[in-house]
């Protein structure tokens, strides 16, 4: 089976034509280019999520990935491996660009499962996909060694041993002339259980799945031990009828796997006709979750860190409130908001603050954070854009000021991804919500 490593906004071109790769463009074999294409046309007829989009580069056409980070399978097996471009911007290579994703995808809900430090570690010497088996196979070797969970069950059957209670009407129907048999209702001890037939389809599947030959023969050996529990072909119902019973939590972390690899459980999957398992996760979501994780803990103790606040609407029209304000992490001081805050998964340019460049910033981002500041704040106090801290972009921009509103003043701030802290600018009004002394709050409405 094989594949490719790329980054965000790379571009893939068909094996056979005839223009150069180069920098951020490379090539596919021509059946997986086509299978790209056709993804590209059904993503922009149903109007999902754009994690393809076509192009052109040196007046070839080609299909350049977006800020959607993960595998993308195709349904001949070949992987593209999508990593995060900061990875190249900090300096580092692939395995650096994966393990620092690996770091991230842990703060997302449906991740938090993840042994980072064991990922890591396998992230050095296989592709994400593989990380992410390899994950799933240490999780269902924990529940190996401690014993698969079964349930005893009625059962009724017509036995040459006597077991359990005699059931009369029917012995005596199907055994008047058979003294050897006995129709008896007795329990008895099975695995079949919904929690076994899920991990045992989710490990059939992997096994389909990795190319890694240790992956493989650990996946072939546990199949082995489920060799009497029925694979599971009915995963959504029996998802719903999984009971994490007294003494059955070590089955949750596998049971998350699974549930990731049965259903292809992330922001963005393969579908329709040629349906092809893949792992795609948007940046900004991940990148959102990871300060929001990490900035909670660098606040001062007093303070809390919202994510995803939703109290203020942009407009009222007929009674009615229009266009919800949700900032990405709100700080709240003794029940008052007291700063905004938007992550932003950019790579910005400190250098770079004349002519049309602007440092890389975005107009609406602007227009975005002075609604915020007037809803949530009355105009009065700071918000701020939080991006990555790149070698080009490492320590706070100059304040910004709206012109027209005295009171509110907004801060571009990098977020280091290795020390994991947002850097806090000398002076700033905010600076005790991050350890030194008590934030004033702003009076809100």
């Amino acid at each position: 089976m094989s594949g490719i490593t790329i980054y965000e906004f790379d571009a893939l071109m068909a094996a056979g034509s005839e223009a150069a790769s180069g920098e951020g463009l490379h090539r596919v074999p021509d059946k997986v280019y086509g299978w790209l294409e056709d993804q590209c046309l059904r993503v922009a007829e149903d109007g999902e999520a754009t994690w393809l989009r076509l192009n052109q580069r040196r007046g070839r056409r080609v299909v350049q990935v977006t800020s959607f980070v993960g595998v993308i399978r195709a349904p001949d097996g070949f992987q593209i491996e999508v990593l995060p471009k900061v990875g190249k911007a900090i300096g580092g290579g692939a395995n650096e660009a994966r393990q620092l994703l690996i770091d991230m995808l842990s703060c997302l809900q449906a991740f938090r499962h993840v042994e980072t430090d064991s990922a890591k570690i396998a992230a050095a010497r296989m592709p994400l996909l593989e990380v992410f088996i390899a994950e799933f196979l240490r999780a269902v070797e924990h529940i190996v060694k401690r014993g698969l969970r079964g349930d005893y069950s009625s059962r009724q059957d017509n036995l040459f041993a006597f077991r359990g209670k005699l059931l009369m009407a029917p012995h005596l129907h199907q055994n008047l002339y058979r003294a050897d048999r006995f129709f008896t209702e007795h329990d008895e001890f099975s695995t079949d259980r919904p929690e076994n037939r899920l991990l045992h389809a989710a490990l059939r599947r992997a096994l389909s799945f990795s190319a890694a030959q240790a992956n493989q023969q650990l996946a072939r050996e546990l199949a082995f031990v489920f060799a009497d529990v029925p694979v599971s072909t009915q995963p959504r119902t029996d998802f719903q009828r999984v009971r994490l019973d007294r003494g059955m939590g070590y089955y949750a972390d596998a049971l998350a796997w699974a549930h990731i690899i049965l259903d292809e459980e992330s922001p963005l999957t393969g579908k329709g006709g040629h349906r092809a398992p893949s792992l795609l996760f948007p940046m900004e979501a991940v990148f959102e979750a990871f300060v929001a994780k990490h900035l909670a803990r660098q606040l001062a103790r007093s303070l809390i860190l919202k994510t995803q606040a939703r109290s203020h609407h942009l407009v009222r029209h007929r009674e009615q409130y229009w266009f919800r304000l949700k900032p990405d992490l709100l700080i709240r001081d003794r029940g008052r908001d007291a700063l905004v805050l938007d992550t932003k998964w950019k790579l910005l340019d400190g250098l770079k603050a004349s002519g049309a460049d602007k440092y890389g910033l975005s107009q609406g981002d602007f227009y975005q954070l002075q609604a915020y500041g007037q809803s949530y704040l009355d105009g009065e106090g700071a918000v701020v854009l939080i991006y990555p801290k790149t070698a080009a972009f490492h320590q706070p921009l100059p304040v910004f000021e709206f012109p027209k509103s005295d009171g509110l003043r907004l801060w571009v701030l990098p977020f280091c991804l290795t020390s994991r802290r947002l850097a806090i600018p000398h002076g700033a009004p905010f600076a005790a919500a991050f350890g030194v002394g008590v934030i004033e709050p702003t009076p809100t409405r």
